[in-house]
């Protein structure tokens, strides 16, 4: 146990104040105590550390002190919780039997006193309906009077707005519009009378009348010039100069065209031609091997003899060259693949054609297009930004199937144009399997249907055609879209002369039949049929680049 001895040396306050301050003198004899307090050095840290334990020791007493107190609470505070709990249950058993009692009273559905209430109030002729029709009934009610005195049929309001009324509104305006119409015909009409000096059809006729005298004073004075310059009596007039001339000319021509005259063009003409004659007999004879006409008939000689030896060779070739195409042609037409053979072809010939146009070719066969699961259409062009339909697509479905005639293929590249999102389309048949009687080239609204013979070298020119038509057809297309003010007739005109000159193929096509015997009328044919395809091509990227040049300045007048 520790004891503690404790002497108050000096307080400076009084007994009944709280000290700030207070000195203790501490005995200890607890050796635990003791032992712990040497563990400090003596002085300021053992004393600080003293009283940091005495600081802790007088804290816990003092909880220990409220503890016992807050116990004796306790206990009191469950006494009168358990006697409260008595007093609120009696009071709520009799606050139970009233409330319901006075609920009976009030809500029993036989003999309440709220459902009688009710009853009184909402009952045929009841006291709601009685109220309401007091305030807005039809007869004598307080809104009907009320609705009367405002917009009734002798209110304010309704003989304001009676047309019939020389006060009301309706009256005011019709005299007021009458009115202004009134004025306003008399000015017009003031306008166009000859009578006011100051109208307007009065200043025409002055402003005519000048004009008139002063155009016939301008004429007279250009007449009389114009007389001057055809007299024949003034030397300086037209006239007279030309006269000169002429005669001057006249002697001048006489003298030339004299034999008199040794030194006349005549004269110096007909020594030239004695001389001429006699050089041409000797070169004109067949028997002298170094004059003109022998040296002629031997190179004549020559290029025939040159030109048979070619004509054999060629024949040759193109016999060994046919029978070899020939001999493909029947191997692949026996393959299940040939009508993929002749896709290949069409596109190849479409991708060359398509690269000399700058335009954007792309083989689709393999692809899905906007239509979900669909593959038609093998190929589609996308024109160059120099086009003046940049951006338009042609799509070109190829067929060597005999299954399809001009009906199946308009359905099958209708297909085509919505599922690769064009607006024009090419259906190319092989003249293997094309329908019998069907043309080299047509047109259908912005469908373009041919015959192509992927063998036949002629045959390039329908195709070649066909592509340009299609192209023609979407700068007409794009044009119609942009409601411009194009020449619309010089597109129209060149499609119509395409379209001629292709079916002009057909003829070709016999004549290619017998090479030897029209190889000259088909050469003349092609070269024929080549330039005016070149010219209207010419004609139509003329067109289109000076509707381009239109659109760009369209767009920059709206920018």
């Amino acid at each position: 146990m520790t004891n503690i001895s404790v002497a108050v040396l000096q307080a400076e306050r009084g007994p009944a104040e709280t000290p700030s301050d207070l000195v203790l003198q501490l005995h200890v004899t607890d050796r635990d105590s003791i032992t712990e307090l040497m563990v400090r050095s003596a002085g300021r840290d053992r004393e600080e550390y003293a009283l940091s334990a005495l600081r802790i020791g007088l804290l816990s007493l003092k909880h220990a002190r409220g503890q016992v107190d807050a116990e004796v609470v306790r206990r009191e505070a469950d006494r009168l919780l358990t006697e409260l709990n008595g007093v609120m249950e009696d009071y709520r058993s009799q606050l139970n039997n009233q409330l319901a009692t006075t609920l009976k009273d009030y809500f029993d559905p036989t003999s309440g006193r709220l459902s009688e209430r009710i009853e009184r109030l909402v009952k045929r002729d009841g006291e709601l309906e009685q109220l309401i029709r007091r305030q807005v009934g039809t007869d004598g009610s307080e809104l009907a009077a009320t609705l009367a005195s405002y917009v009734g049929e002798d209110s304010l309001l309704m003989r304001t707005l009676d047309p019939d009324d020389s006060q009301g509104v309706m009256s005011a305006l019709s005299t007021a519009t009458q009115q202004v119409l009134e004025n306003e015909r008399n000015l017009i009409l003031n306008q166009f009378s000859l009578d006011h000096q100051d109208s307007a059809l009065s200043r025409l006729v002055r402003e005519i009348t000048d004009r008139s005298g002063q155009l016939r004073s301008d004429l007279a004075i250009e007449i009389q010039n114009m007389v001057s310059e055809f007299s024949l009596d003034r030397p300086e007039s037209a006239l007279s100069r030309l006269v000169g001339k002429v005669e001057q000319a006249q002697r001048r021509i006489t003298e030339e065209f004299s034999l008199d005259n040794e030194k006349s063009a005549l004269s110096r003409m007909s020594q030239l031609l004695t001389e001429t004659q006699g050089v041409i007999n000797d070169s004109l004879t067949l028997d002298n091997p170094q004059s003109a006409l022998g040296r002629l008939r031997r190179e004549i000689t020559d290029i025939l003899e040159r030109h048979e030896q070619q004509a054999k060779s060629f024949q040759i070739d193109v016999t060994s060259t046919l029978e070899t195409m020939k001999a493909k042609r029947e191997e692949a037409l026996r393959s299940t693949t040939h009508g993929l053979d002749f896709q290949d072809a069409v596109y190849d010939f479409v991708q060359r054609d398509a690269q000399r146009q700058n335009d954007i070719p792309r083989a689709t066969c393999n692809s899905t297009g906007a239509i979900k699961y669909c593959k038609v259409g093998d190929a589609v062009i996308e024109l160059s930004g120099d086009s003046a339909a940049s951006g338009q697509r042609i799509v070109i479905e190829a067929k060597e199937d005999a299954s399809y005639d001009l009906a199946k293929a308009r359905v099958e590249i209708e297909t085509a144009r919505k599922n690769r999102e064009a607006l024009v389309g090419v259906f190319v048949f092989s003249s293997k399997t094309a329908p019998k009687g069907q043309e080299t080239l047509l047109r259908h609204g912005d469908d373009v249907f041919l015959v192509w013979d992927a063998d036949d070298l002629n045959s390039d020119v329908a195709l070649k055609a066909g592509l340009s038509l299609a192209r023609a057809l979407s700068i007409r297309n794009q044009k119609t879209r942009q409601t411009e003010s194009a020449d619309i007739q010089s597109l129209d005109a060149a499609i119509l002369e395409i379209e001629s000159e292709a079916k002009r193929l057909v003829q070709m096509k016999t004549w290619t039949e017998t090479i030897h015997a029209n190889s000259e009328k088909m050469l003349t044919e092609i070269a024929r049929i080549q330039k005016k395809l070149d010219k209207q091509l010419d004609a139509l990227r003329h067109v289109s680049h000076e509707l381009r040049g239109q659109a760009l300045l369209n767009s920059r007048a709206a920018s």
